[in-house]
């Protein structure tokens, strides 16, 4: 990471971050709460090791990587994952074949410790314990819209119906009213996913028959 992003990074980050001194202690600057938390996001040292390269305590560590990943969420998420211009979006994804496309889905686990209940729950269908972020991206592969938090084992096709995408998708909120004609079906802006997701009149999914040459 530049410094110049790292700088920006607490800047924007700081209004949730900034402490102040106590008569036992003074407070972690801003600066060094952020190193800290990319640190141990980054690398896969446990907080002691990450407490020792930074000269504080392994609950340091602990409380300012949940500090700076809230932080994250609550000023950052909605500034950096967000739709876009959704014209760029399709006419990029016209240009490498697929017409009136706004955005390609898929799931992907994220390997976690087991919790201490319902851990059965958490193991995914690859045989570790996971929990799985639903992304939506766009033509770049940057995301526009996540869901995240559920556990391994549930299947990707629940946890979409669940998601707040799925209801905007049904209530056409999501996508600009934008159609296009494809033999004499008119044919919303749609998402592309495996197997796994369901056709719908805005999702597009690989045709599951047997294909002859025709």
């Amino acid at each position: 990471m530049r410094k110049a992003t790292f700088m920006e990074l607490c800047d924007l980050l700081s209004p949730a971050l900034r402490c102040k001194n106590t008569k036992m202690r003074a407070a972690l600057k801003v600066e060094k709460r952020v190193a800290i938390a990319l640190w141990k996001l980054a690398m896969p040292d446990s907080y002691r090791s990450v407490g020792n390269q930074f000269g504080v305590g392994k609950s340091t560590v602990g409380t300012a990587v949940m500090q700076v990943a809230n932080a994250i969420k609550d000023l950052l998420i909605s500034r950096v994952v967000t739709l876009g211009n959704v014209q760029v979006i399709v006419d990029d994804f016209a240009a490498m074949g697929f017409p009136n496309c706004g955005g390609a889905i898929d799931g992907t686990h994220i390997p976690i410790l087991a919790p201490e209940h319902q851990a059965a729950e958490y193991i995914n269908r690859k045989g570790y314990v996971s929990i799985v972020l639903q992304a939506l991206v766009d033509h770049k592969g940057c995301f526009t819209n996540i869901s995240v938090g559920w556990p391994g084992k549930v299947h990707d096709t629940c946890i979409f119906r669940n998601s707040g995408l799925f209801q905007k998708l049904q209530e056409g909120t999501f996508f600009p009213d934008q159609k296009i004609t494809v033999g004499d079906v008119e044919m919303p802006i749609v998402l592309l996913g495996d197997s796994a997701y369901p056709l719908m009149p805005w999702l597009m999914k690989p045709y599951t028959g047997s294909l002859d040459s025709s």
